[in-house]
C-alpha cells in the first residue's frame, strides 16, 4: 500500500489497518477504545476534585463545611484499616441488589402483562398509576410501623422505588412496538411465543433499558434515605453516626461512595444495553 493510498483512507480504516499490521487482537483494540472513551468522561470529575482540593488548601473551603478530598481519602483509609468500610459497602450493596431484583422483577412482569393484554391493563393500570403518584419516600413512617427497622423495611422501600420506572417503561416499550412488524410476523406464521421472542421483546428493549437505568438511580436514592432513618449498618448508618460526632469527612466519604456505586451500576447497565442491542442502529459499534 502506497503512502498516497494510505492517506486517502478514512481515519478508522487506517487505525484498523495499523492494528492488523501489528497483530493486535480485536478484543484488545476494543478494550483500548473503551478505556479512551471512559477516560474522557472522567476528565470533568477529576478536574472538579482538583479544584476542590485547591480551594480547601487555600482556605476558601472551611474544613468544618467541606473537607479536602485528601482528608476524605485519609478518613477512608482509616476506616479500611479498622475493617469497617467494606462491611458497610457490602451491606448497602446487598440491600440495594435485593430490593432491585424484587421490585424489578415484579415491575417487569406486570409491564409485560399489561402491555400484552388489554384486559389486564384495564384491570390494574389505573390502580398502579394512582399508587405511582404517591411519593414512596413519604411512606417511610408507615413502613417503619409495619416492618420496624429490620431489613424488611429497607427492602420494601427500595423495591417500591424501583418497581414503577421499570413497570412504566416496560409497558411503554411493548405498546410502542411497530404494529406493521407484528402483522408481518403473523403473516410469516409465527406463533405467539415466537412473535414475543423475535419481535415484541426486542422492540421493547430500548425502553426497558431506560427503565432499568432510571430504576438503578431510584434504588440508590431510596437506600440512602432508608439507611439514614432505620438502619444499624450500611453507608447511610455510617454517615449518620459520623454526623453525630461531627465527622464531616466521613459524611462526605459516604456521599462519594454512593456516587461511585451509582456510576458502577449505571456502567454495568450500559454495557448490558450495548450487548443486547447490537442489532439496533443507535447501538451498533464500529
Amino acid at each position: 500500500m502506497t503512502a498516497s493510498t494510505s492517506s486517502a483512507l478514512p481515519v478508522e480504516a487506517q487505525h484498523h489497518d495499523i492494528a492488523e499490521r501489528r497483530d493486535v487482537p480485536a478484543w484488545l483494540e476494543e478494550l483500548r477504545r473503551w478505556l479512551i472513551d471512559a477516560g474522557i468522561g472522567w476528565l470533568l470529575p477529576i478536574g472538579l476534585l482538583a479544584g476542590w482540593e485547591a480551594a480547601a488548601q487555600l482556605g476558601l473551603l472551611p474544613e468544618t463545611i467541606l473537607p479536602a478530598p485528601s482528608a476524605v481519602f485519609l478518613a477512608a483509609w482509616a476506616l479500611i484499616l479498622k475493617g469497617e468500610l467494606f462491611v458497610h459497602i457490602g451491606v448497602s450493596g446487598a440491600r440495594a441488589l435485593a430490593g432491585f431484583v424484587v421490585g424489578g422483577l415484579i415491575g417487569f412482569g406486570l409491564g409485560l402483562a399489561n402491555g400484552l393484554s388489554a384486559h389486564s391493563r384495564k384491570l390494574t393500570d389505573t390502580t398502579l398509576q394512582m399508587i405511582r403518584n404517591v411519593p414512596h419516600l413519604a411512606l417511610v413512617p408507615l413502613v417503619i410501623i409495619w416492618f420496624g427497622i429490620d431489613e424488611g423495611a429497607k427492602l420494601f422501600l427500595v423495591a417500591l422505588g424501583v418497581f414503577f420506572p421499570i413497570y412504566v417503561n416496560t409497558l411503554l416499550g411493548i405498546l410502542t412496538v411497530d404494529p406493521q412488524l407484528i402483522e408481518m410476523g403473523r403473516a410469516y406464521g409465527m406463533s405467539n411465543a415466537t412473535l414475543f421472542r423475535r419481535v415484541l421483546l426486542p422492540g421493547a428493549l430500548p425502553s426497558i433499558f431506560v427503565g432499568l437505568r432510571y430504576g438503578l438511580g431510584i434504588m440508590w436514592l431510596t437506600l440512602i434515605v432508608a439507611e439514614t432513618i432505620a438502619a444499624s449498618s450500611g453507608l447511610g448508618y455510617m454517615a449518620m453516626q459520623a454526623r453525630e460526632f461531627l465527622l464531616v469527612d466521613v459524611v462526605v466519604l459516604a456521599i462519594l461512595i454512593y456516587a461511585l456505586l451509582g456510576k458502577l451500576a449505571d456502567s454495568v447497565a450500559r454495557a448490558l444495553e450495548r450487548r443486547c442491542l447490537q442489532w439496533h442502529p443507535s447501538f451498533r459499534q464500529g
